[in-house]
């Protein structure tokens, strides 16, 4: 017999570690099996955490450059090897944080490699973990093109991260949420930057509109933005990089210090034996799992970045991690809504939003109305010195908002009350009766309502 367990969790990132944290707390014994040095998984080491810390450190860069703008002489520049050390301290601050929390709840950590059976239970070398339950939470890593490899000056998000320096050109090739980011922090530490997306239109998963503004707001930025770019050929010479595009009909090139290739993340299943245990996978590699994110093997459930459910995102690998754990202890727990669940992007402007885009929205055969309120008629908006808009979707006739889209200034920080106007199927009119306090960027919000509920204030 191996070692008995109520639950054992392959992988301790934000799926993996929220699913067990949340089991102990119910009582339950666990074990994670995590083949990394630390635990926090692509998020906390290599992903949301040291990104957003950078990105920090660039917003603070941009705030130096427009000091005048506010009265104030300022100047500076970007001191690389201290923003590293920084972003370091974050992530050691918060993998300490987790470990000791791990510790606190009584979760056993097995280092190594993870072999799943059936049964189920989980191989780790010579040792065997006997369980009742499997959750694989084993993540993502970043894709290549078809055919490219790494190189010094070839890379993914993972090596931009720790970089030696600061490029002083960058071609970034992708335009989602990564993409996006790092193409923004380029520019803000000063270097050139051409950022290529294959679809029509950047951040492609958004709203068209908030598309559009993206692309106006790069390019007043400095930054040289192609949608619709086909990427052919990328070298590395040694001394630089070679970036050969198609786009309008026409061959175009780029010589730059780095090229990002940002074009998404695949799931890491390799060496778990996952068909061997009878779990089956999608064309695109992805864990297969029903609405409550059971696989096709009795006893294995899969969360996060492996699982083949709509978005692959680090505050969904924790609500898909707290629901299996509940279910697991016998709390019955609906599924999850993913159309409601917030989507964010910390580039310069942010991006954020909820629900369903215009276009979704109109293909369900709605009537709708929409709203898009400038946010240079807010006031705080205007102190901060941004711009952007709120976009507000909803039914006709005082029906509920079924999309909240938003760019500009903290936004990021914004959507969450979008997201329980769309989950509790708000109207306009529910909103515009809330109180907004003034000023904040939070009356763009309230002021998109208040126009859809015939009350505009600060707007036409």
């Amino acid at each position: 017999m191996g070692d008995p367990f109520d639950i054992v969790v392959v992988g301790a990132g934000t799926g993996g570690y929220s699913t067990a944290l949340r089991a102990a707390q119910l009582g339950k014994r666990v074990a994670i099996v995590e083949r990394d040095e630390r635990l926090g998984g692509t998020c906390l080491l290599r992903g949301c955490i040291p990104t957003k810390a950078l990105l920090q450190s660039a917003a603070v860069m941009d705030t130096v450059e427009r000091a005048s703008e506010w009265g104030i002489k300022a100047a500076g520049e970007p001191d690389w090897s201290a923003i590293l050390a920084f972003e370091d301290s974050m992530v050691d601050k918060l993998v300490k944080g987790l470990t000791g929390l791990v510790k606190l709840r009584g979760i056993e950590v097995v280092s190594g490699s993870a072999r799943i059976r059936s049964g189920p239970g989980v191989d780790v070398g010579d040792r065997a973990l006997d369980t009742s339950a499997v959750v694989i939470g084993s993540g993502s890593r970043p894709k290549m093109l078809p055919g490219l490899e790494l190189t010094p000056r070839i890379i993914t998000s993972d090596q931009a991260l720790w970089y030696d320096r600061i490029p002083a050109s960058a071609v970034v090739i992708g335009a989602g949420a990564v993409g996006l980011e790092f193409a923004s922090l380029y520019r803000s530490f000063g270097a050139e930057v051409t950022l290529l997306e294959a679809l029509p239109r950047l951040a492609p998963l958004e709203d068209d509109e908030v598309s559009k503004e993206i692309g106006r707001t790069f390019r007043r930025r400095g930054i040289t933005a192609v949608a619709g770019a086909a990427v052919k050929e990328v070298t590395d010479t040694g001394d630089a990089v070679q970036v050969i595009y198609e786009a309008d009909g026409a061959s175009h090139g780029v010589t730059a210090d780095l090229c990002l290739v940002a074009v998404g993340r695949e799931p890491v299943t390799d060496g778990l034996g996952l068909q061997e245990a009878g779990v089956a996978l999608t064309d695109r590699g992805y864990v297969r799992v029903d609405e409550l994110l059971r696989t096709t093997a009795p006893g294995v459930l899969a969360v996060g970045d492996v699982a083949a459910t709509p978005l692959q995102l680090a505050h969904v690998a924790f609500t898909e991690g707290i629901a299996t754990a509940e279910r697991l202890a016998g709390i019955d727990v609906p599924p999850i809504e993913y159309a409601n669940i917030p989507r964010v992007t910390y580039c310069t402007p942010e991006i954020a939003s909820v629900g369903l885009t215009e276009t979704q929205a109109r293909e369900t055969g709605r009537s709708l109305v929409t709203e898009k309120l400038d946010l240079r008629a807010i006031g705080k908006a205007n102190i901060v010195g941004e711009g952007g808009f709120v976009k507000v979707v909803a039914e006709e006739g005082g029906g509920p908002v079924l999309g909240v889209h938003m760019i500009g200034p903290h936004v990021t920080d914004l959507i969450a009350e979008a997201m329980l106007i769309t989950s509790w199927e708000a109207t306009p009119a529910d909103v515009a009766a809330l109180i907004h306090p003034h000023p904040t960027l939070s009356e763009g919000l309230g002021e998109a309502m208040l126009a859809l509920a015939g009350k505009a204030l600060h707007s036409a």
